[in-house]
């Protein structure tokens, strides 16, 4: 499953969360790891460029943050961000340089790579999302399977254990999420793919491509 590794679905340069990911082959390692690595990180960002707000909570000066808006720490809200009207971070989140987190969205145990677009009633959960990634309005990851059983990261026959109660998606660079969609747990979308509208998504999608519906999934046209 080399098109679920993080090298083929992350441009590194485009996070303060690097170093997170050094040594790990793929991204939802790094899942448990969010929450110490952002304290650690806090702890060393520019108090020049960053206000410590709260108990572990680090706010760029030049981010924009809405008096109605939640963030539980440990979270980072990177520069040049916006965090609007009544969103809900509930701790575990880093927040990448001019991404939007959109009124009444949730974030929880999640990395948001630089210009990420979560801005309409979104829930974002256990998921990383890669450099200008766009979820619709809407559209959600499910980050705990029905049955309570560890997810299970499925590409046609081939499987990987995560050995993850709560895993939600893996989105790659400038992916693009449908209004009202459904990311189901494991979920792994590769870069530029587009995600019809009201689709509900299972397992690894290719990069590139359109996803239509379970089933229907066809690769973009190389322009010209």
């Amino acid at each position: 499953m080399q098109q679920c590794e993080i090298r083929n679905l992350f441009n590194l340069e485009e996070t303060i969360a690097a170093d997170l990911f050094e040594g790990l082959v793929y991204p939802w390692e790094a899942l448990p790891k969010i929450g110490s690595f952002i304290l650690e990180l806090g702890e060393t960002l520019d108090p020049a460029e960053y206000e410590k707000r709260g108990e572990n909570v680090w706010v760029a000066k030049s981010a924009k943050v809405a008096p109605t808006a939640f963030i539980a720490g440990p979270a980072i809200i990177g520069k040049n961000a916006e965090v609007r009207h009544c969103a809900f971070i509930r701790g575990n989140a880093l927040v990448g340089e001019g991404a939007v987190v959109g009124n009444s969205t949730e974030l929880k145990n999640v990395v948001l790579f630089n210009k990420v677009q979560v801005p309409h009633y979104n829930y974002v959960g256990d998921s990383i999302l890669g450099y200008k990634a766009h979820m619709g309005a809407g559209s959600i990851t499910s980050n705990v399977k029905s049955d309570k059983k560890l997810v299970v990261v499925k590409d046609g026959q081939e499987r990987i254990e995560t050995g993850l109660k709560k895993f939600g998606a893996m989105l790659g660079d400038e992916v693009e999420v449908g209004c009202g969609s459904v990311l189901n747990p494991g979920s792994v979308i590769g870069r530029q793919t587009n995600i019809y509208p009201l689709s509900s998504v299972r397992g690894v999608v290719p990069e590139k491509s359109i996803y239509k519906k379970q089933g229907e999934i066809v690769q973009k046209r190389e322009e010209i």
